[in-house]
C-alpha cells in the first residue's frame, strides 16, 4: 500500500485540531505530516501517532516539502494564495474557508452526495460551509426520492462556528463582560446575524448556505434561509422545510435513511439535540413529518457536530477519497 506525505495549514486553530485529531483515526495511511502555523506558533510541538511534529512557519517555499494532500484550515485570503502555490506542484489541497466554494471549475464536495464530479487533475477541492454540509446529506435523499423544489433552511449555529473567538466571546459575555467579538451578546441571547448583512438583506452566511446547496446538488431549486447564532458551544442544529415534485412518502424516506451509515435516524417521539451529536461523525436527523396543509412539503431537523463533520471530517474524508480513487 502506497504511503502518503500530508501537511495541515492552520495546526494551532479549532479546525486544525480536530484535523489533528481525526487524521490519526482514519485510513489514510501517513507517512510523514507536516504542519504549519504562523510565526508565533513555529518551533512549538504537536503529538501524532506516538510521534512528536515540530510546527513550520507558513510561508511561499512551504510546499517545496514533499506533499501528497494537504488540509488548510485558514483564512479566506491566505487560502486564495498558498493553494494556487501548492496545486501548481500537484500537491491535492482540501481547503475549509470559503475562498474557493463559488468559483465555477473547483469542485465543492461532500463525500456521501457528490464525490463523483471529483477528477483527478482537481488539485484544488473547496470543503463546503458547516451547516451546508449537514443539510445537503439530509437533502440529497430527499432530492433522490423525490425531487426537490423548494428548501427553507433555519439555522441554530453555535458559537464555536466563529473558532476560538465564538467560544472566548460565550465565556466573557456569560461573565457580565461585553461582547469582544459578536454585535451583541450571546449568552442567554440569540443573534439572526452570522458574518455580514449583504444589499439583499441576506447575510453571507445564509448565502453560503443558498449557493453551496445548488452547487452541491448540481440543482437550482429555490431556497431562502435564516441563518442564527445561539449559545452553544458546539453542534449545529438546522430546521429543513423542503417542498417536493412528488408528494412525500414518510416510511419511504425514513427506510432510506436508515441504510445511510453516515446518518443517525431518531424516531418520531425523539430527537437529536446539539449534546446528542457531540463528538459525532454522524449527521443527526429527526423531527421528520409532512406539512399539514400539504403532502409535498417534509420537515426535517438535523444536527452536527460542526468541528468534526461540518468542517474537519468531511475535509479528511475528501483527502481519503483522493488517496483512494488518485494516489493509491
Amino acid at each position: 500500500m502506497k504511503k502518503v506525505n500530508v501537511g495541515i495549514v492552520g495546526i494551532t486553530g479549532l479546525v486544525g485540531q480536530t484535523l489533528l485529531e481525526i487524521l490519526e483515526q482514519s485510513s489514510l495511511p501517513v507517512d510523514t505530516l507536516y504542519v504549519y502555523a504562523s510565526s508565533r506558533s513555529k518551533g512549538k510541538e504537536v503529538a501524532f501517532k506516538g510521534q512528536t511534529i515540530i510546527i513550520k512557519e507558513l510561508n511561499e517555499d512551504s510546499f517545496n516539502d514533499p506533499l501528497d494532500i494537504v488540509f488548510f484550515a485558514i483564512e479566506s485570503d491566505l487560502a486564495l494564495k498558498y493553494a494556487k502555490i501548492a496545486s501548481s506542484k500537484k500537491i491535492y489541497v482540501v481547503d475549509n474557508s470559503s475562498a474557493h466554494r463559488m468559483i465555477e471549475h473547483i469542485p465543492l464536495v461532500v463525500p456521501e452526495v457528490n464525490s463523483h464530479v471529483l477528477k483527478s487533475s482537481d488539485y484544488i477541492v473547496a470543503n463546503p460551509n458547516c451547516s451546508t454540509i449537514q443539510s445537503v446529506v439530509a437533502l440529497h435523499t430527499v432530492h433522490q426520492l423525490f425531487n426537490l423544489v423548494d428548501v427553507d433552511y433555519s439555522t441554530y449555529q453555535a458559537v464555536s462556528g466563529s473558532g476560538v473567538n465564538g467560544i472566548e466571546d460565550l465565556e466573557r459575555t456569560s461573565q457580565g463582560l461585553e461582547p469582544n467579538f459578536y454585535p451583541k451578546t450571546i449568552y442567554n441571547n440569540v443573534i439572526p446575524q452570522i458574518d455580514q448583512f449583504l444589499e439583499n438583506g441576506y447575510t453571507k452566511e445564509e448565502m453560503k448556505m443558498i449557493l453551496e446547496t445548488q452547487k452541491i446538488l448540481a440543482s437550482k431549486i429555490n431556497i431562502t434561509a435564516t441563518t442564527v447564532r445561539v449559545p452553544v458551544k458546539v453542534g449545529h442544529s438546522v430546521q429543513i422545510k423542503a417542498t417536493t415534485k412528488e408528494n412525500i412518502d414518510l416510511d419511504k424516506l425514513k427506510n432510506a435513511y436508515g441504510k445511510i451509515d453516515e446518518v443517525k435516524l431518531y424516531p418520531s417521539n425523539d430527537y437529536p439535540t446539539p449534546l446528542d451529536a457531540s463528538g459525532s461523525n454522524l449527521v443527526h436527523i429527526g423531527r421528520i413529518r409532512t406539512d399539514l396543509n400539504y403532502p409535498n412539503k417534509v420537515l426535517l431537523w438535523t444536527v452536527a457536530y460542526n468541528v468534526r463533520k461540518g468542517a474537519a471530517l468531511n475535509a479528511v474524508q475528501i483527502g481519503e477519497y483522493i488517496y483512494k480513487e488518485f494516489i493509491k
